[in-house]
């Protein structure tokens, strides 16, 4: 199959030839029909977790944010057959463990992450573990190039604004990062009646993030955004989101937010970080707040957010600003490093 490949930390991708994946019985083979080119896969490719235990094995095929069409599906399968237009979740378990049986699936204990503990979305085929768990049907009604962002953007915004903080109508939500995820994060806590303050440092991500169900934005460059929420919101914001994962974006998340406010962590630090950030204790201690973690969401949690968009509450593809050919992925990666991009980029395989 053809396929974008990891060869090296920080080293362009090479489009090339590599085996076509085997069917497990318990798997599937997905013809992949559109991949997001996100954040995280930047990470893994700048050689920024290895901390975690995350240093994939090159070469790698990256890409954990995917759809496509069923191609084969394993003797054990049995809620999804050839032809089946599918998401992928990229938070994924084996179905065995404690977690896994109580319906945690997207903090397994063996945690299987396309792109990262096996080959993935950028090659034109993937083989998927444990179908039955790890596929959702996709609706008719959605296109590839925004079912791609439901792979990982959208599902893991809304496990956390939903599931996690238990964002409320009429709440105000502050979103500090306007990339993949804080733009996602920005349509679905306004989708369910929250009033949303965005927060970055480049006027053309605010601009988009307003137009996507920001109500209010904050340039960072103006000054500390923390005060500039306090004074929108009169007292501070009742659910604040770290969308980015640095040091400054998780102090501001946490100094914007009111008393009883709940702080959700979605972004994940770089090398400059290494997973450890200062936060502010004291405060947290005196005004009773609460620190949240999410990661992605387990397959079973997809109806509700599908609801929503096939509704045209969310609409995934307002997001995108750009579609490439596997050959562009690379110079997308390599921009994402000073954070140049805005909106996200999709690799359509035009299937």
């Amino acid at each position: 199959m053809k396929a974008a490949v990891m060869e090296g930390i920080r080293k362009p991708l090479v489009v090339r030839d590599m085996p076509d994946p085997q069917c497990p019985p318990n798997g599937a083979i997905i013809k992949t029909a559109a991949e997001g080119i996100c954040r995280s896969d930047w990470h893994l490719w700048s050689g920024d977790w290895t901390w975690l235990g995350l240093a994939p094995s090159m070469p790698m095929v990256m890409g954990h944010e995917f759809c496509g069409v069923v191609e084969e599906v394993g003797k054990e399968v049995k809620d999804f057959k050839q032809s089946d237009r599918v998401l992928v979740p990229f938070s994924q378990g084996d179905g065995t463990c404690e977690l896994c049986r109580s319906g945690n699936s997207n903090i397994c204990n063996t945690p299987l992450i396309p792109g990262v503990t096996y080959h993935g979305g950028y090659g034109a085929y993937v083989g998927i573990p444990f179908a039955d768990l790890n596929l959702v049907l996709m609706p008719d009604a959605v296109g590839f190039l925004e079912g791609a962002s439901l792979g990982c953007r959208f599902m893991t915004s809304y496990h956390g604004i939903v599931d996690r903080a238990q964002v409320r109508p009429g709440e105000w939500v502050a979103v500090h990062g306007c990339g993949g995820i804080g733009l996602a994060a920005i349509q679905i806590a306004s989708a369910i009646g929250a009033n949303v303050i965005a927060v970055d440092l480049d006027g053309r991500k605010l601009e988009l993030a307003k137009s996507v169900g920001a109500s209010h934005i904050v340039n960072a460059k103006a000054g500390d955004p923390a005060l500039a929420i306090m004074d929108i919101t009169k007292g501070g914001a009742h659910v604040s989101i770290d969308a980015l994962g640095a040091a400054a974006t998780c102090r501001n998340s946490i100094n914007s937010l009111r008393k009883q406010g709940r702080h959700l962590q979605i972004g994940l630090t770089t090398q400059a970080e290494k997973g450890e950030v200062a936060v502010p204790i004291d405060r947290i201690v005196f005004m009773e707040l609460q620190m949240i973690g999410t990661l992605g969401m387990q397959s079973t949690r997809y109806p509700g957010m599908l609801q929503m968009v096939e509704a045209k509450k969310l609409n995934p593809k307002a997001m995108i600003t750009g579609t490439v050919g596997l050959e562009g992925a690379s110079p997308v990666l390599e921009e994402m490093t000073n954070f140049q991009n805005v909106g996200v980029t999709v690799i359509d395989y035009k299937i």
